[in-house]
């Protein structure tokens, strides 16, 4: 019988290959190449990602690297906006082509306007007017619509973001700064030359490298792929098997990192759409019983958890005021007050990170919230 992984084992696992049971001393580039990538749909959270991950991050950093065209924010794993190096754009982006025409001809909004549209032709033509120069969606959308009259602007403008690598340019995602949400191709981007894609296989020895050890569905649900259980089955003798405790098989990297269950996990703020939550089919590796109970509105902001212990214990938000900010962190549950002093600690840093140019900085850490 294979080992079996109890929660706290895989919690550990599941930090250290995240970079969160320490910060690391790593160039961002290397970093968000050994994530495979940091998923980047809002402009500017994603950033706590890497400041809660790399010691003496400096956002500037992450600004030049999308200026200079080394990182780049495009459509990938689950059709959502990820922050992934120029190779790793070339590399992945072919393999998630089938979730990427999911998202289009099921969606509910865009999938019935364009059944028996031509599509690789509508694609084709996205293509042409996108390598002239960066638009808007509405802006391609009024371009297209010249040849299809009958269709949305939106939907027209959706097809092509679906079917052609396209990256979201700065100044859009830039520390500080904003524009509009625009976007090109990714060979008027970064050029001619690309590398060869990726294949399934490398995608799940990524994926385990990231985030293992994993169940085949926790692997699906990161890339929004299907039928890959026949790609791991054929990898089997390259990789080490175990168990949960529900008895679900779960694969790894034979020399992949996993740590004691008792490796202590200092607190950590996580952003609203961090990796660590997103990318299992099962998240009971992180997340608990008490989140649950919060009962959080699916339709209303995604909450911005707090781990201690390396689990859920609360969430936060920063209030800026016009004389200051204040990050108030609000846990389920009473806290040692060892543990206070480390979140407050911790969240004290990313108050300053986050508004270091306010002159009354506070930190909040609030009674226990009731479910």
């Amino acid at each position: 019988m294979p080992p079996v992984l109890d929660r706290r084992r895989l919690n550990r696992a599941t930090l250290a290959r995240q970079l969160l049971l320490r910060r690391h001393d790593l160039p961002v580039a290397d970093a968000v190449a050994r994530l495979a990538g940091l998923q980047a749909q809002t402009p500017h959270t994603w950033y706590v990602g890497l400041w809660s991950r790399l010691a003496g991050f400096r956002p500037e950093a992450v600004a030049e690297l999308l200026v200079e065209r080394r990182l780049v924010r495009m459509a990938l794993m689950r059709s959502t906006l990820h922050l992934v190096t120029a190779g790793d754009a070339w590399a992945l982006r072919p393999l998630v082509q089938p979730a990427l025409d999911r998202d289009l001809f099921r969606n509910s909004i865009h999938g019935r306007p364009v059944a028996g549209v031509d599509v690789p032709a509508l694609a084709e033509a996205g293509r042409e007017i996108l390598a002239e120069r960066p638009l808007t969606n509405r802006e391609l959308g009024a371009r297209l619509a010249a040849r299809w009259p009958d269709l949305p602007p939106a939907t027209l403008a959706y097809a092509v973001r679906t079917q052609v690598p396209l990256v979201q340019v700065p100044p859009r995602g830039l520390w500080g700064r904003s524009g509009p949400i625009a976007h090109t191709t990714a060979e008027a981007w970064l050029g001619p030359g690309a590398p060869a894609a990726a294949t399934p296989r490398d995608l799940v020895l990524r994926y385990l490298a990231a985030f293992g050890p994993a169940t085949v569905a926790d692997l699906q649900r990161w890339c929004g792929l299907t039928r890959l259980g026949e790609v791991v089955d054929g990898l089997r003798p390259e990789l080490t098997t175990f168990t949960d405790e529900r008895g679900r098989e779960l694969f790894d990297l034979p020399d992949a990192e996993r740590p004691d269950p008792d490796t202590p996990v200092p607190p950590r703020l996580l952003y609203d759409f961090d990796n660590l939550l997103l990318s299992y089919a099962d998240r009971s590796r992180v997340l608990t019983s008490e989140h649950r109970d919060q009962r959080y509105d699916p339709h209303g902001p995604v909450p911005q958890l707090v781990l201690v212990d390396g689990f859920a214990a609360g969430d936060w938000r920063l209030d800026r005021r016009r004389d200051g900010a204040t990050l108030t962190v609000r846990p389920y549950r009473p806290l040692p007050s060892a543990d206070v002093d480390a979140l407050a600690a911790e969240a004290t840093g990313l108050l300053a990170f986050l508004a270091p140019e306010a002159g009354d900085r506070r930190v909040d850490v609030a009674p226990a919230r009731r479910s």
